[in-house]
C-alpha cells in the first residue's frame, strides 16, 4: 500500500497554538484527555536536540517531508507523565533519505511517523538503546527502507533495554540483510511486548538473517526474556526459514496470524516458552511452515493450521532432534514438550517427530513429551505423523484423526474418527454441534483450560485478528483485504 494514499484518521488533540516561527514553538495541548505540562513544535532533528524535555512534555513534529533527519529522543519521563514525540497528524510526517530515530531514556513514546523509501548505511532505523526502559513505538510505518546494496545489515526496529512496547505499526518490504525486528539479550528483566503490528511482505534472502522477529542470540539462550509477541499479522514473510526466531526462554507467542508465510515460528534456543492461540493459513504454499520446537519444557497448544503444504521441518508441528553436548549455538534436545489441543485441516504432513535427524550432528530424539487432544482432518494423500527419529517415553492420548489411510500406522492414543468439521463464513473450519471432539479433552493439561479436543472455536478476538481489525496504524485502512483464506 502506498503510504501517500493512506486514509488519515483525525488526531484527538485540543491545541492552542502559539505563533509560527523558525525556532521550536511551544503550545498548550491535551492528548486523550490528559493535559501535558508543556508542548513544543519542531521542524528538524536539530530542533529536537535543542530541547530540554521534562516529564509530561509533548513534542509535535510538523507535517511534511523530513529528509536525512537523525532524531535523538533522549529524555526521562515518568509512568504518570511520559514524554511524547508525535506527528502533527498521524501519518503526515514522512521520514526519508537517511533518517532514523534513537530512543534513550525512560517513559518515552514515539507515535504517528512514516519511514518510507529511505535507508541507512548500517544504523538501525528505530533504535531503543541499552539505557532505555518503559518506552513505546506506536502507530507508525516503515516501508521499503532498503539500502542500494542488499548485503548491508541493519534492523528496522532494534530493541535494547527493558519493558518496551512496539504496537500498531506496519512494516513491509524489507529486502536487505538483517532481521526486521530484534530484541537483544540483557541481564535486566526484559518483559517487552510486541503487539497489534502488521508485518507485510519480506523477500527471501539467499542466506540466514532474514527473520521478521528475532528474540535474543545464542549467547543469551539460557536467559529468560519474558517477552510477549501477540496479536500480530505476518503476511508473506519469506525472508528465511524462521519468521520468528525465539532464542531466549520464558517467552509467550500467542494469538498471531501467519498468512502465506514461507517459514516457521521457531523456538530456536531457550526453554520454557508458550505458543498458543496462533492461526496459520498457508493456502497451499509449499514452503509455508508451522511451529518448530527445540529445547526443554515448551508448551504448544490451541493453535490452528489450514492448507499447510510444508513438510519435514516446515510441517505444522515439528519436534527437532538434538545434538549431544550441544554448544549454545547448536540444537538442544527436545525434553518434556507438551503439544496439546491443536487443529490441523487439509495439511500435507501434520507432525514431524525427530525432524532433522543426522543433520548438523543431531542424533538425540525428543524425550518425555506429550501429544494430546489434537485434531487432524486432511486429505487421503496426506501424512499425519512422521517419525524421522523415534521419540523416547512419549505419551499420546485423545488425538482424533480423519481421512488417514489405514496403511499409515499410528500409535495408541490416536483415534480414527470423523471430527465433523464444517466451513464457517470466516473461512475457518469448526466442529458441528454433534462433533466427537466436543467434551473429548483428556489428561492433565491445565494450561489449555479446555473441555474439547482441538483448537477452540473462533471467538471475536481471533475473528478480528483474521480481518486485521485494530491491527497496524490507526491511519491505515484496508489491511485485511488481502488476507484471503482458501477452504
Amino acid at each position: 500500500m502506498n503510504v501517500k494514499k493512506m486514509v488519515f484518521a483525525s488526531l484527538s488533540l485540543l491545541l492552542v497554538i502559539g505563533s509560527s516561527c523558525e525556532k521550536p514553538a511551544m503550545v498548550n495541548m491535551q492528548l486523550n484527555g490528559v493535559a501535558c505540562v508543556q508542548c513544543h513544535t519542531i521542524q528538524s532533528a536539530a530542533d529536537l536536540q535543542a530541547l530540554s524535555l521534562q516529564p509530561g512534555d509533548t513534542v509535535i513534529m510538523k507535517s511534511g517531508q523530513w529528509t536525512d533527519q537523525e532524531l535523538t529522543f533522549a529524555a526521562r519521563g515518568t509512568s504518570e507523565q511520559p514524554i511524547v514525540l508525535m506527528a502533527e497528524q498521524p501519518g503526515t510526517v514522512i521520514l526519508k533519505g537517511m533518517s532514523s530515530v534513537s530512543i534513550t531514556g525512560n517513559w518515552l513514546v514515539v507515535s504517528g511517523l512514516v519511514f518510507q523509501n529511505g535507508y541507512t548505511s548500517g544504523k538501525n532505523v528505530v533504535d531503543f538503546t541499552s539505557s532505555s526502559s518503559n518506552c513505546r513505538f506506536t502507530n507508525s510505518v516503515i516501508v521499503d527502507y532498503n539500502p542500494p546494496t542488499a548485503t548491508t545489515d541493519y534492523r528496522w526496529v532494534s530493541i535494547n533495554g527493558s519493558n518496551h512496547r512496539v504496537d500498531h505499526c506496519y512494516l513491509k518490504g524489507k529486502s536487505h540483510q538483517g532481521p526486521t525486528m530484534v530484541v537483544w539479550g540483557t541481564n535486566k528483566i526484559m518483559k517487552h511486548r510486541i503487539d497489534h503490528n502488521f508485518f507485510g511482505e519480506r523477500a527471501e534472502l539467499p542466506n540466514n538473517g532474514g527473520e521478521t522477529i528475532r528474540i535474543g542470540t545464542s549467547d543469551w539462550s539460557m536467559t529468560n526474556a519474558y517477552t510477549t509477541i501477540e496479536d500480530n499479522i505476518f503476511q508473506r514473510c519469506n525472508g528465511e526459514m524462521e519468521i520468528i526466531s525465539n532464542k531466549m526462554g520464558a517467552d509467550t507467542i500467542r494469538n498471531n496470524f501467519f498468512h502465506e508465510s514461507q517459514g516457521t515460528l521457531c523456538l530456536r534456543h531457550g526453554n520454557g516458552s508458550a505458543v498458543y492461540g496462533n492461526y496459520f493459513v498457508g493456502n497451499g504454499n509449499s514452503a509455508a511452515g508451522g511451529i518448530r520446537v527445540i529445547g526443554e519444557d515448551h508448551i504448544v497448544y490451541n493453535n490452528y493450521f489450514q492448507n499447510m503444504a510444508g513438510t519435514g521441518q516446515k510441517a505444522p508441528l515439528v519436534l527437532m532432534d538434538g545434538v549431544p553436548n550441544s554448544p549454545l549455538s547448536g540444537y538442544y534436545q527436545v525434553k518434556r514438550v507438551k503439544v496439546v489441543a491443536n487443529t490441523m485441516i487439509n495439511c500435507k504432513q501434520s507432525f514431524d517427530i525427530g525432524s532433522g535427524k543426522g543433520g548438523n550432528g543431531r542424533t538425540l530424539p525428543p524425550t518425555d513429551g506429550h501429544i494430546a487432544n489434537n485434531v487432524v482432518s486432511q486429505s487421503a494423500q496426506s501424512i499425519i505423523l512422521t517419525f524421522t527419529d523415534q521419540p523416547v517415553n512419549f505419551v499420546y492420548q485423545g488425538n482424533i484423526v480423519f481421512d488417514v489411510p489405514t496403511s499409515q500406522q499410528l500409535p495408541a492414543g490416536f483415534t480414527r474418527q470423523n471430527p465433523q468439521y464444517t466451513l464457517t463464513t470466516d473461512g475457518i473450519y469448526e466442529p458441528t454441534s454433534t462433533s466427537p471432539v466436543l467434551g473429548a479433552f483428556v489428561g492433565n493439561y491445565p494450561f489449555a483450560a479446555a473441555a474439547d479436543a482441538g483448537a477452540p472455536k473462533l471467538d471475536s478476538k481471533h475473528r478480528d485478528l483474521l480481518k486485521a481489525q485494530n491491527i497496524g496504524p490507526g491511519f491505515m485502512t484496508g489491511l485485511g483485504n488481502s488476507l484471503v483464506i482458501n477452504p
